[in-house]
């Protein structure tokens, strides 16, 4: 035993030194752990912001002239009036992403109760925008002919008083989302590329024959080949969870950092053994990315770190239920969002450790397989 943990230990020292002299893979992990959460998080809005409003007014009363001036940033850009013949002409060419047309008599109407149109305009290929935009404006509008028709500037005469109480993230804000999100997506690709790129660097630089005649076994060096890419992965994502997430960007983290640590460990093992697996079925990187491609997209798209995993059709929730990425998000954003502790999150991690085992004995198999053909 002690003979089989040296030579695993040895062997990890020698993948981090052949990290260590491969600077575009340094490169690599340096980038996709600082600037690429970093621009992900303060580029990729998900919530409306400055989005561009028109108006057609053909009736220019006092209630139109307030619900206008009741939209106003952040959320929305100063409002611009056009004519109601340049409408379609500025939808065509995506020149607003809001245009409102209010008739003749609105005022009017609304004050007669004869339930007068207000025609609300949206370009719905800027999605996200479109479709809080479009509730934003509906409650504006709402709001202010209200107290127009209550002659009540204060209140909005309802019959409930709603408190609305957002838990965890209390200012709605997307970089708080995504910003934590990144990081985990991207423990993900790394696990994979990583130690792929390390089994396939070796049979390009022929080292893959000199382990053949060592004393080591299969599950020496896969292990070897985890617990190295997996520290220099570890210590690049606590690096970005305190000095991009927390420092630079000012988004809390609400849980243990630690317990994160050890859940991400038990997830290494499964992805990194995946890795390995990928590899194994090709010769060389282009190969190796072509078909790592797929795998990680869809790792990644319906883990639940994209969209939540009730969005996603039953029988693809089920079918997910097999990949140790939607495990991870789960566990992740369960500790780092809410701060559960290990009393929330042991059912994570028991299932992680189930398909670690899984994952690792199935690449255990084929990279044997693999040695013995090429030996």
């Amino acid at each position: 035993m002690m003979q089989w943990l040296s030579n695993i230990f040895r062997l990890g020292l020698k993948e981090l030194r052949s990290l260590y002299a491969d600077p575009v893979l340094i490169l690599l992990i340096a980038y996709v752990f600082s600037f690429a959460v970093y621009a992900v998080a303060t580029g990729a809005k998900l919530e409306v912001i400055n989005a561009s409003v028109a108006y057609v007014d053909l009736d220019r009363s006092d209630l139109t002239g307030r619900i206008i001036g009741a939209i106003l940033p952040p959320e929305f850009d100063t409002p611009q009036e056009i004519a109601a013949s340049d409408l379609d002409r500025v939808m065509d060419n995506g020149d607003y992403v809001f245009v409102l047309s209010f008739p003749p008599r609105f005022e009017a109407d609304v004050i007669s109760g004869m339930l007068p149109e207000v025609q609300l305009n949206v370009d719905a290929t800027a999605m996200v925008q479109a479709g809080n935009g479009s509730v934003f404006l509906q409650e504006i509008i709402t709001a202010e002919i209200t107290k127009f028709v209550a002659r009540d500037d204060t209140s909005t005469s309802l019959p409930i008083d709603l408190v609305v109480t957002a838990q965890f993230n209390p200012n709605l804000q997307s970089t708080w989302f995504s910003s934590v999100m990144q990081v985990i997506n991207n423990i993900t690709i790394l696990s994979v590329l990583l130690t792929g790129a390390a089994l396939i660097r070796e049979r390009e630089h022929g080292t893959i024959e000199h382990l053949l005649v060592m004393p080591v076994s299969p599950s020496e060096i896969m292990l070897a080949k985890i617990w190295a890419n997996g520290l220099a992965i570890i210590l690049a994502a606590v690096l970005s969870l305190w000095l991009v997430v927390q420092g630079i960007l000012a988004v809390p983290v609400a849980g243990s950092i630690p317990l994160f640590v050890a859940g991400t460990v038990l997830y290494l093992v499964s992805v990194t053994g995946l890795g390995i697996l990928l590899a194994t079925f090709t010769t060389s990187m282009p190969q190796f990315g072509l078909l790592a491609l797929p795998v990680l997209v869809i790792m990644n798209l319906l883990s639940g770190s994209t969209t939540p995993m009730e969005s996603i059709p039953n029988w693809l929730q089920t079918a997910m239920q097999v990949s140790p990425s939607t495990h991870f998000v789960a566990f992740s954003q369960a500790i780092l969002y809410r701060g559960a502790g290990f009393e929330t999150v042991w059912s994570n991690m028991l299932v992680m450790v189930g398909l670690s085992a899984v994952f690792f004995i199935i690449a255990l198999i084929r990279f044997r397989q693999t040695m013995a053909a090429d030996h």
